[in-house]
């Protein structure tokens, strides 16, 4: 199911001539993965950052040290902050952000299976608040899923072109 997703993202993309980059924390980076499974994917896929240590999500991916510290790293605010911090480092026109907890347990009182997914896109950033199912592997794949639809989503709304990446 996420390949075709993967895929009907990637022609979107293609079609517009926009791109995409990633900010992951809870899916170390299988959202690109799957991005870069689609043949084609070279022309949307700027890349992504792997920030699963939570200093790495200020330090790489911009995400306000005060922020971390008030809120924690699995907070729809991080989400935010991960998606233009993607978009924004990457050079991309899309950002997504993907912080959350996969289990086996809780972390700092957040349940498993809560994922926050940040979109950051010409017209502004979007934050989904998910509580998925199943072992860690299905609440990674379930975020990537995730992830996939909402922006494949966004970007067939975005009527108008976004014109130059961010850098």
């Amino acid at each position: 199911m996420a390949a075709s997703d993967a895929a009907r993202l990637v022609a979107a993309l293609a079609e517009r001539g926009e791109t995409v980059a990633s900010a992951e924390s809870l899916t170390a980076g299988l959202f690109a993965a799957t991005v870069a499974d689609v043949p084609g994917a070279s022309a949307v896929l700027r890349g992504g950052l792997i920030i699963y240590a939570t200093d790495l999500k200020a330090s790489l991916a911009g995400v306000p040290s005060d922020e971390l510290e008030r809120n924690g790293p699995v907070h729809p605010d991080t989400a935010r902050a991960l998606a233009d911090g993607a978009r924004a480092r990457c050079g991309a026109d899309w950002g997504v952000g993907l912080t959350g907890v996969a289990g086996p347990t809780e972390q700092d009182g957040v349940p498993v299976g809560t994922v926050h997914l940040g979109i950051s896109g010409p017209s502004g950033t979007s934050v989904t608040t998910l509580q998925l199912d199943g072992d860690r592997a299905d609440v990674r794949r379930g975020a990537v899923q995730a992830a996939l639809r909402e922006l494949a989503a966004r970007v067939s709304a975005n009527r108008e072109p976004s014109g130059p990446a961010p850098r």
